[in-house]
């Protein structure tokens, strides 16, 4: 159901939000588009299958856990996911991405094998122009490759969703014959990859609406999915637009890692979708998942990260801090968390503080010292409220516990 917001706010998005979609499933790319940014450290594998373990607590439908295609590392730790989910009898299921060849396609139906973890092979190709004249690459020799892969992957019993890499800068009639012959070799899901983060929300909708009219054309039972990026820094918006107009899963990576400025950031995504209205989870564990997978792989998560950072709900303004001061002492949970934030806190399960720095007020410093069970005594204040005046930046719990300390020798 979606979040509602407090009485006292008239929510203009309200009107904005559609019908809750029929499907709406999550892909979770971390472990494989995510670990293409060339800041990254791949994790060993226990940090894999720790991260896989966030992502199924939150529950995130699907995980790509790797190409094995890429050599016999990759193999290895793919097989230890796939194991990992049965072992532990998680609930995500797997995927795993492939060229569209069969040399990439084998070994993931000899991990489905050896493991008895049904694994989705998400087979992908060049589809937009440009990527056609840089690789010399004809639309025959396109539509060939497609109908081979897919062929074989489900005559090896794999479940197969068709990639077209670019779709977002494809022209609609090469698209056509692509999605065609994919549908008619067995492919179960398409994905529209906005691989360059080309798509703005209406050009999102736009393709969606096209792909979903020839599947409909078709008459075929096809799943459609949208794998976004954010070099505009659309990777959020392009993906609820895709949802509202027909993508029954979307992709994202923890933090928004992924090549170049990365992919759409699931965890912003699934905080969206929660208060959309769009699905229920409980996002209580969202941090968990976010510092797992900043930890592994050596990402730095800036403190203005939206919801995740360590500034999400801290303040030290005054006028923002004596708001919110004023709503804890009504007593009011829900108060406090919408009186200077659109997301609460506690939803992610967070709260407000407040801190003590050149722009606060006496409130800060007295709520910052009664929140910790310290004398809020006028010399104690005066001396913070002093010292916070004259840094240049917010004082550190040591900074005001010591002028406590000294305050308290000096009184005695």
């Amino acid at each position: 159901m979606r979040i509602s917001p407090h009485p006292l706010i008239y929510d203009w998005n309200h009107d904005a939000v559609g019908p809750r979609p029929p499907v709406a499933m999550l892909n979770d790319e971390t472990l494989r588009d995510g670990l293409q940014s060339p800041s990254v450290r791949t994790p060993p594998i226990d940090q894999k299958i720790d991260i896989l373990r966030h992502m199924d607590a939150l529950g995130i439908d699907t995980a790509d856990i790797g190409l094995p295609g890429a050599g016999p590392r990759v193999v290895e730790d793919v097989e230890r996911l796939a194991r990992a989910i049965a072992d532990e009898r998680l609930n995500i299921r797997a995927n795993c991405a492939a060229r569209t060849l069969v040399a990439d396609i084998t070994p993931i139906a000899e991990i489905t094998q050896r493991t008895g973890v049904p694994i989705e092979c998400c087979t992908f190709i060049g589809s937009s122009p440009i990527r056609q004249y840089a690789e010399g690459w004809t639309v025959d020799y396109l539509r060939s490759c497609t109908e081979q892969a897919i062929g074989f992957a489900v005559k090896q019993g794999l479940n197969v969703m068709f990639v077209t890499e670019d779709t977002t800068r494809a022209d609609p009639e090469q698209l056509r014959l692509l999605y065609t012959t994919a549908i008619n070799a067995g492919a179960k899901r398409l994905c529209i990859a906005d691989t360059v983060g080309h798509a703005t929300p209406n050009g999102a909708k736009a393709i969606v609406g096209y792909v979903k009219s020839l599947i409909a054309e078709l008459g075929a039972d096809v799943g459609i999915d949208w794998h976004g990026h954010r070099d505009r820094g659309f990777g959020v918006a392009s993906s609820l637009a895709a949802l509202e107009a027909g993508a029954t899963r979307l992709h994202g990576a923890a933090l928004g890692i992924g090549e170049r400025c990365g992919n759409t950031p699931l965890d912003l995504l699934l905080v969206n979708l929660v208060m959309m209205g769009y699905i229920d989870r409980d996002l209580s564990s969202l941090g968990a998942y976010c510092h797992a997978v900043a930890r592994a792989c050596h990402v730095r998560i800036p403190p203005n990260y939206p919801v995740i950072g360590a500034d999400a709900f801290r303040t030290a303004t005054g006028v923002h801090a004596a708001a919110v001061v004023k709503a804890f002492k009504k007593g009011d949970r829900a108060l406090m968390d919408a009186v200077y934030a659109a997301v609460p806190a506690s939803l992610v399960g967070r709260e407000q503080e407040i801190e003590v720095g050149p722009l606060s007020g006496r409130s800060n410093v007295v709520f910052w010292l009664e929140k910790r069970g310290l004398p809020a005594t006028d010399e104690i204040v005066d001396r913070v409220f002093a010292a916070a005046k004259a840094s240049n930046r917010v004082l550190s719990h040591d900074q005001i516990q010591r002028l406590v300390d000294d305050a308290k020798v000096t009184s005695r």
